[in-house]
């Protein structure tokens, strides 16, 4: 097993983009939010979305206290909305169980409404500086190609966590600052279509480049395309209910141009059985 950890911290110190959520006192709650939102979103898109979060909801119990509706609301386009309405329960949850302090503990975090085993990790260990394997799509990328000389991981799994924890260095402080590296690394430079391997503080050690770069498959699942599909039609809904002055509209009159009627109705249906979308006298209106 390549000692991938020291090389890496090295170059963290030097590399690490300036993000809000790296930034000394930023705190477990902002670490949540920030998590909720990266999921299958860019850098670039969520900071700005995340501090105007934060200065409306400086707290877990800020956010409880106002609707559902809201949240949507202010998740705006950064897709997914399910997430906006998870974190709201998970907020109320964390009022109600934890007296309005995101917990500490792995087990405590995971009972939570919308995390799983990446993002309650990544709270215990950037947020409180535990010792836990944070394993997302850049870490699997990174291990993939440096330990086991594969082009592209495999899909995810729990055998994801055993293969980080077998390099977590041993203190605490060394451990979050590699995971943070080993996902900085896959985001910047070991990227999944044109790494830069010439600028990769672990090139020397890399499987993947000492066996000449092989092709060894990819996969992994891919996102369906969003031009013209059910994606596309609940996100035009949502964002009418979210411009329209009261978050509710008749429901002949959302989105009456879009060209498949039945498609419209499907998007409907769906918003409605995930309670991003409430259905009462012919009206639809944002979660209440």
């Amino acid at each position: 097993m390549p000692d991938l950890a020291a090389p890496l911290i090295e170059w963290y110190g030097g590399a690490a983009r300036d993000l809000p959520w790296r930034r000394p006192g930023f705190g477990a709650w902002g670490t949540l939010v920030s998590e909720f939102m990266l999921q299958q979103t860019p850098v670039s898109r969520v900071v700005p979305h995340l501090e105007a979060w934060l200065r409306r909801w400086p707290t877990p119990a800020n956010l409880a206290a106002d609707p559902p509706a809201e949240a949507v609301r202010q998740w705006a386009n950064l897709g997914y909305p399910r997430r906006a309405l998870w974190l709201h329960r998970a907020a109320v949850e964390i009022r109600d169980r934890h007296d309005g302090v995101v917990p500490r503990d792995v087990d405590a975090l995971l009972a939570l409404t919308g995390i799983g085993d990446y993002t309650a990790r990544a709270v215990a260990v950037f947020a409180y500086g535990d010792r836990h394997p944070v394993v997302d799509t850049n870490t699997r990328r990174v291990i993939a190609r440096a330990v086991d000389g594969r082009s592209q991981p495999g899909p995810p799994a729990k055998a994801d966590l055993a293969a980080m924890t077998a390099l977590l260095p041993a203190t605490d402080t060394d451990a979050a600052l590699f995971n943070a590296a080993t996902m900085e690394l896959g985001a910047v430079v070991c990227t999944a279509r044109a790494p830069r391997c010439a600028e990769c503080p672990i090139a020397h050690l890399c499987a993947w480049r000492a066996a000449a770069y092989p092709d060894t498959g990819d996969d992994r699942r891919r996102q369906a395309r969003y031009e013209g599909s059910d994606r596309q039609a609940r996100g035009a809904i949502l964002r009418a209910l979210r411009d329209s002055s009261d978050h509710e509209i008749p429901q002949d009159g959302v989105i009456p141009d879009w060209p498949d009627r039945r498609q419209r109705d499907r998007a409907i249906d769906s918003l409605i059985a995930d309670g991003l979308v409430e259905a009462s006298d012919g009206h639809l209106r944002l979660p209440r």
